[in-house]
């Protein structure tokens, strides 16, 4: 593993208006020191922009008080000009991305946003790291880390998951393009020697989240009084991962690049690994949302005497969901001496203490 140094040198952190990105940011700011961090996103409004204004405005204020400097781009990454302009500007040592056309059933309704945002511009970030170490004095991309997903599993049954297990049977096109991701990188870390790691992240959830999300979504309709469907008539479980195990895992990450080597043809050994980003503690969906509903009560959202039984429809399978995720996350722990940790209660009492600030104060 080669040390990768994030102090005085630039960033680049793609999606960074979004959930994952803007706390990675937020971390990057709190604990770097001369660096330069570029964030880039294109704000669509696949869900509510005002949360993601909110995020931007957020790191503008802790940009104020950091040692490193905050620019941030809009722009998609599936501008290739837009990627270009930037890598010309900056010789960035790691490069995060976490752009990306999230959620499993927006695929049935606009699949040509995953291939956009998945496939064109992930391939976009691929070739500007590849050039980037083109003209005088540039070093090049030192680390190339992105963000793959725990749906590459598909119907895979073994648990838990590890990444040695066969994933070529996806059960949702956001899933297949996550899968091409990792594939794409392989090749380029094979033939142009950039070192490069991808997460497959389980289910990340917390405070200013995506509304999107299950969790989100179940406290904005219970906040309503209306009801919620629970899929599978309740008989799913999930590894869901704090958001802030999942950004510490990303720094920890960011600073180690796969060594680079050479193979006895003379030819580069691709410098590319994969690792799981969960806990390992599949939560079974009704447990999770009574502990979400308590965790509501306590905040304040719903009232003391809220009937959750009243407000729950138990409903079939979706296309696209799968019944359990599990990660085996031993070989980062292994490597980074990390796993993600965070109780279930101890995250969603986080995200319902943000959730009456931000919706009912």
């Amino acid at each position: 593993m080669t040390n990768v140094e994030l102090n005085d040198r630039p960033i680049l952190v793609t999606g960074a208006a979004g959930f994952i990105g803007a706390n990675l940011v937020q971390r990057l700011l709190a604990e770097t020191s001369g660096a330069t961090i570029v964030g880039f996103d294109n704000v669509n409004d696949y869900y509510d922009p005002k949360l993601k204004e909110s995020r931007l405005a957020r790191l503008r204020e802790l940009a104020k008080k950091s040692k490193s400097k905050w620019r941030f781009v809009r722009a998609s990454i599936a501008d290739a000009a837009a990627v270009d302009a930037i890598f010309r500007e900056y010789d960035f040592a790691v490069v995060v991305n976490l752009a990306a056309q999230a959620g499993v059933r927006y695929g049935l309704v606009n699949p040509g946003a995953y291939i956009e945002s998945n496939i064109v511009g992930f391939f976009n970030i691929l070739e500007a790291c590849r050039h980037s170490g083109e003209g005088a004095a540039r070093r090049g991309v030192e680390h190339l880390v992105y963000a793959s997903s725990s749906s590459v599993y598909g119907s895979v049954k073994k648990t838990p998951f590890r990444v040695e297990d066969r994933v070529d049977e996806p059960v949702s096109l956001y899933a297949a393009t996550k899968k091409s991701n990792e594939l794409l990188a392989h090749s380029y870390a094979k033939l142009f020697d950039i070192p490069t790691t991808g997460l497959r992240l389980f289910t990340v959830y917390g405070p200013a989240g995506r509304p999107d999300m299950f969790y989100f979504s179940a406290a904005q309709k219970f906040a309503q009084n209306d009801s919620v469907q629970i899929y599978n008539y309740g008989a799913c479980q999930r590894d869901f991962t704090y958001i802030d195990d999942v950004v510490e895992s990303v720094v920890r990450v960011m600073k180690g690049a796969p060594d680079r080597a050479r193979g006895d043809d003379g030819l580069p050994v691709a410098p590319c690994r994969l690792y799981n980003v969960g806990g390992g503690r599949p939560v079974n969906l009704l447990d999770f949302m009574t502990t979400l509903q308590e965790e509501l009560v306590r905040a304040g959202v719903l009232p003391q005497d809220y009937d959750f039984e009243a407000h729950k429809i138990l409903v079939p399978m979706q296309p696209g969901d799968v019944p359990v995720t599990c990660a085996d996350s031993s070989p980062l722990e292994r490597d980074f001496g990390f796993t993600p940790r965070v109780h279930i209660r101890d995250g969603l009492r986080k995200f319902s203490e943000w959730f009456k600030e931000y919706y009912q104060s």
